[in-house]
């Protein structure tokens, strides 16, 4: 049955044009029921014996749209199966959280879950008009209700109805008393998993109505969508991220323009927090300047428990923060917030604190309880649930539902038990949860897109022809890489030429060639966006065959790759750049101690040996060059575990050393990533992915010039080459680590490198500030970076005439939320690698006490940041037992200085510390735990004696070593 619609509408133009719209109805879809003798069937999806509850028969749920947004994590569970997913439901999802509309997908294609979705808007006898003056909201109830009388009636025709119900699912009063006037069975979300009697958890997982807060009103009402929206366009209101301070909870920034100069502003206290949680995108108000403070300069790792469960009043919080904050000449942009603009919730890992449990007398009532989590940027979050006995001592997963302005804290609900604390798999599990690794296995259907052939591919002759690929196999091309590497992305080549110039070549593995635009195992490494490296273990983005085989550019075996070849003169100054697809065979595949040997052994003259040094050579003189131009050397401390082999438990850490071959790689990379950027922009002027590094905000700069100056150095801060000079001043011969030190601290002060479509900014945005680059991309390592699969096919849509494509190369809306997606990927891939760092280094101080050197990063009114070099790790050394408790030092303000007695502590200055690790109060969380040793200051902590002998254990040491 066809029906049509037609309307006339005007175009841009101010044409008028008739569109003809077709609605196809049809008498032909099944109800997937494997009781039922009527429809013919394809593969029927839901069960002839459904399950039954305390309260109702056998049944098929029929759940509403409202159902799926707020009670998501219920559906998804393995409790709730044979569900009628109705057409009008989907659509209206992908409408209205694409998140939401993704993860039902996934349980419709999940089989055993029997979800079936009935395109109830195609079937003639459940589709409906829109009645005249009814709300497309209420036109849409109403068609949820046809199909579900429907279903009724389809079954009761078959007298099945004795045996299998129908049951609608809302939370929706009204619809509920709609559906029951047409004799459809009908139930509230907590009605019905209330009569799951054998699956108690599904009641904590209810999410928790508004009315659960209190009537007070604490925080301010958040401004409309419409006043945000012109706050923003008149310039008054500033759109950012919200970042909360990992040393102080109640300390957050953001970036912005504030008298006509991008700016750090500051944001203190909860109450001007008005209840947005890390990362959310937020609409800020900058204060007036006579309300200005400077940042809190205390550590707050943890606010107080009575505090975070919301027993306190908003004037205690206001009074508080005053506190913190600090009014002086020196004052930062303030704001505060005045709505949220996108919430960037998700489930958090935590604990349920102990103190907030019931007795286990009345355990088994549902009771509200804390929950915890673990990153100490999240605000607790209120929960109700039946099981908190059962819950306590275990890592579990909640979400929030919502934040209503009378309520201290977050309202949430309990999702899933990961396992017991401390474990080390359940720990890693938690930190990839907590950073939204995709982390799954690669499902069947994604790995039916690897070559037939298995491991057995080869490549043929017909690659060289079909893919008009050039034949380098001839070359003495190597690979160097760190030790253990089995992905490798690139490899490297150099050779004269007759005219006595260089021909140098950067090959890139071809992982186009087996990953196309579209197909499954394309869009999953685009939702993986990267591979993330933990310390024992790596997710990959690609499945193994293509990562550390296929694609991989192993040595002595022909392999496809995408090479970047370069004419140059022996100053390393470029004549000519050609880019090609081609088949490669590496003939070495080194790590870069064996390259750096073969570079020092002076006795090794064989080809690929003096091919290396010519790279180094040129290398030297291509970053000499980026370092002319303004490019930064920044540093951070890195770490490398020593694991056991059996346990994988670490036995030793150390710093990581650097060689002259990770600087060589790194420099052709680099000159690779700028060919290639030039080359896709000249094609793709509109819809090229690059890479930019903004230059950071003036004030970003001024705590660190101001400590910096005090030691006699100027940093100047201009642009990228004053301050890369500044840094190269900074030096002080008898403390050769006090240049990598201010380094790491001027990392710190930077902003992140972003992908972004370059349709989307103006050309004098393309900067690259780090690498004082006007324009930069991705391209060399496509196994582990979705970006670099971008740019390859742009490459080689600039370099094949006839090669066809789409949007996907074209559309720069699609390019920018693709841009979008990648720089949170790989930002969570960082955070997470660190966290991953942070649970090992915990696991190797576990039972442990060091005494080990640090260094002074920052001083704060209540302790010090210190930096332990030899281990890459930092944590706050506290001088009192809380924000405002009395202490031996005193904290003076001019010069940003501890003092007791005769002994003064000061940024950079270098000290002994105690390292150990230590639960928390509720035994939930590992911290590191640092106190002072040396400088020895008496009555700094209760234990002074113990700590006084642990500073003549070191300084005997010191001597010892000294007379040696």
């Amino acid at each position: 049955m066809l029906r049509s619609k037609s309307f006339v509408k005007r175009t841009r133009k101010g044409n008028v044009v008739k569109v003809v719209k077709e609605h196809y109805l049809r008498d032909d879809i099944p109800c997937s029921s494997l009781a039922c003798k009527i429809c013919t069937q394809g593969t029927p999806s839901l069960s002839a014996e459904p399950r039954s509850t305390s309260t109702l028969p056998p049944h098929y749920l029929i759940p509403d749209t409202n159902v799926f947004i707020s009670q998501l994590d219920i559906m998804e569970h393995s409790a709730i199966k044979d569900v009628i997913v109705l057409q009008t439901v989907r659509e209206e999802l992908r409408h209205l959280s694409l998140p939401v509309y993704n993860r039902l997908n996934a349980i419709i294609a999940d089989k055993t879950k029997r979800f079936y979705l009935f395109a109830n808007e195609h079937q003639r006898d459940t589709f409906i008009e829109r009645m005249k003056d009814e709300s497309p909201n209420d036109r849409n109830d109403r068609a949820i209700r046809v199909a579900a009388k429907w279903y009724a009636d389809h079954l009761q025709a078959q007298h099945l109805s004795q045996n299998i119900q129908i049951l609608l699912l809302t939370d929706d009063v009204g619809n509920r008393e709609k559906a029951k006037s047409l004799d459809i069975k009908t139930s509230s979300v907590s009605q019905y998993v209330e009569s799951i009697k054998d699956v108690p958890e599904l009641l904590d997982m209810v999410a928790a109505p508004q009315a659960a807060a209190g009537d007070k009103i604490i925080y301010e009402e958040h401004l409309s969508a419409l006043q945000i929206q012109n706050g923003i366009k008149k310039g008054t209101l500033i759109q950012a991220t919200f970042n909360i301070s990992p040393h102080n909870v109640h300390e957050a920034t953001v970036v912005g323009e504030v008298d006509g100069e991008m700016k750090t502003v500051y944001i203190l206290g909860r109450k001007n927090f008005n209840r947005c949680i890390q990362g959310d995108v937020v609409a800020v108000q900058v204060l007036p300047k006579s309300e200005w403070k400077r940042g809190a300069s205390i550590a707050l790792e943890e606010e107080d428990d009575e505090k975070m469960q919301g027993e306190e009043d908003l004037e205690d919080i206001t009074k508080k923060t005053a506190d913190m904050m600090e009014e002086d000449t020196q004052a930062e942009p303030t704001g505060k917030v005045v709505g949220i603009i996108r919430k960037k919730w998700r489930p958090y890992c935590g604990f349920i604190m102990k103190s907030s449990a019931p007795n286990q007398t009345d355990s088994k009532n549902a009771t509200n309880v804390i929950f915890r989590a673990l990153d100490r940027r999240i605000p607790n979050i209120k929960i109700k649930t039946a099981q908190a006995s059962s819950l306590l001592g275990n890592r579990i997963v909640v979400a929030i539902d919502s934040w209503p302005k009378t309520s201290m804290i977050p309202l949430g609900h309990f999702v899933k038990t990961l396992g017991t604390s401390g474990d080390k798999e359940t720990e890693t599990e938690v930190l990839l949860l907590e950073h939204d690794v995709p982390y799954q296995e690669f499902s069947k259907r994604i790995l039916e897109d690897l070559p037939a052939e298995g491991d057995q591919w080869i490549v043929r002759d017909e690659h060289l022809r079909e893919g008009r690929r050039r034949d380098l196999r001839h070359l003495n091309i190597c690979s160097i890489d760190p030790p253990g590497c089995t992905d490798i992305d690139d490899a490297l080549h150099v050779r004269t030429l007759p005219n006595g110039n260089y021909e140098v070549g950067v090959h890139i593995a071809d992982v186009t060639y087996f990953v196309k635009y579209g197909m499954p195992m394309d869009i999953e490494a685009a939702t993986r966006g990267t591979s993330v490296y933990l310390v024992d273990k790596r997710i990959d983005m690609l499945p193994s065959l293509l990562g550390t085989n296929l694609c991989s550019l192993r040595s002595n075996v022909d392999r496809l790759a995408f090479s970047c070849i370069w004419e140059m003169n022996e100053n390393a100054e470029i004549v000519s750049v050609d880019f090609t697809k081609s088949v490669i065979r590496s003939k070495f595949s080194f790590t870069y101690e064996e390259a750096q040997n073969r570079i020092d052994d002076e006795r090794m003259q064989d080809d690929v040996t003096k091919g290396i040094r010519v790279l180094n050579k040129f290398a030297k003189i291509l970053r000499q060059k980026r370092m002319d131009n303004g490019a930064l050397t920044l540093s951070s401390p890195e770490v490398r575990f020593n694991l056991e082999n059996d346990s994988q438990d670490p036995v030793d850490v150390e710093m990581k050393e650097l060689k002259e071959t990770n600087a060589l790689v790194e420099e052709f990379m680099l000159l690779a990533n700028i060919s290639v950027a030039k080359k896709i922009y000249s094609k793709f002027p509109n819809s090229a992915m690059l890479r930019k590094h903004a230059a950071p905000p003036t004030n970003n700069f001024d705590e660190l010039r101001k400590i910096l100056s005090e030691k006699g150095f100027v940093l100047e801060t201009e642009n990228s080459k004053a301050l890369a000079d500044s840094l190269d001043r900074a030096v002080i011969p008898e403390d050769p680590y006090f240049n990598k030190l201010v380094r790491i601290m001027t990392t710190r002060c930077m902003m992140q490198a972003q992908y972004f479509c370059s349709g989307t900014e103006p050309e004098s945005e393309f900067m690259h500030y780090g690498l004082a680059s006007p324009i930069y991309t991705h391209f060399t390592s496509p196994i582990r970076r979705y970006a670099d699969i971008v740019v390859h096919r742009l490459l080689h849509a600039c370099i094949d005439e006839d090669l066809k494509y789409g949007d996907e190369l074209l559309d720069k809306n699609k390019m920018k939320e693709l841009s979008d997606g990648l720089n949170f990927r790989n930002r969570m891939a960082q955070q997470a690698g660190r966290s991953s760092v942070e649970l090992f280094t915990s696991l190797f101080f576990r039972n442990k006490v060091v005494v080990e050197e640090g260094r002074v990063l920052r001083v704060l009114k209540n302790g010090f940041i210190v930096l332990v070099p030899k281990y890459g790790i930092e944590t706050v050394v506290y001088t009192s037992s809380a924000p405002g408790a009395p202490s031996v030092f005193q904290h003076d303000d001019r010069d940003n200085s501890l003092t007791a007695g005769d002994i003064k502590l000061k940024t950079f200055d270098m000290v002994k510390v105690e390292i150990s690790v230590e639960g928390d109060e509720q035994g939930m969380r590992q911290k590191m735990n640092m106190r002072l040793v040396e400088p020895y200051v008496e009555g700094l902590y209760a234990d002074d004696k113990t700590a006084k002998r642990s500073a003549e254990d070191v300084s005997k040491k010191s001597k010892k070593l000294k007379t040696n």
